[in-house]
């Protein structure tokens, strides 16, 4: 009776070892398209599951694919000089400065990230690189410096 015991696999109050192909995930085939929702294979020529209604993947992607010049017309409608001007506008009135002082206040903020950016494009290895990382922060910030002082400057007197 030991002998029995003494070559069996495993011990009777553990489960058998399962083979290392069984423990691996199903990997599905790129012929069969399945559903992304339900996972259910796809009839040939249908555009919709049949048993949860989604639609297929590849129509998802073909008709993001179709409709992304509309997108990005969109996005550039906000580009357009009115939009710009209204927006201008806005900052004018919130801000109390006028046009030319905005102008500069903007080219001052664009000139603090010009130096903040700096820092991380560039990687520092020597000191002679460190040099000139710190030569260009300065210029940037001497930059943004001239572009605030003539907001300053172009902004209106209360008088």
């Amino acid at each position: 009776m030991s002998e029995v015991a003494h070559d069996a696999p495993q011990e009777f109050w553990r489960p058998p070892a399962a083979e290392p192909a069984a423990l691996e995930p199903n990997v599905q085939s790129k012929m069969v398209e399945v559903c992304d929702r339900c996972e259910t294979e796809f009839i040939a020529g249908s555009r919709f599951c049949h048993v949860c209604g989604a639609s297929r993947s590849s129509h998802r992607e073909s008709s993001a694919a179709r409709h992304w010049p509309r997108r990005i017309r969109k996005w550039l409608r906000h580009l357009e000089f009115h939009n710009i001007q209204r927006w201008a506008d806005i900052l004018k009135q919130q801000l109390g400065i006028p046009t030319a002082a905005l102008v500069s206040f903007i080219v001052g903020l664009g000139c603090v990230a010009g130096a903040f950016l700096v820092g991380l494009v560039f990687t520092v290895q020597t000191t002679l690189d460190w040099q000139a990382v710190q030569l260009w922060r300065i210029e940037w910030l001497l930059g943004a410096s001239a572009a605030f002082l003539a907001g300053i400057l172009l902004k209106k007197s209360a008088n």
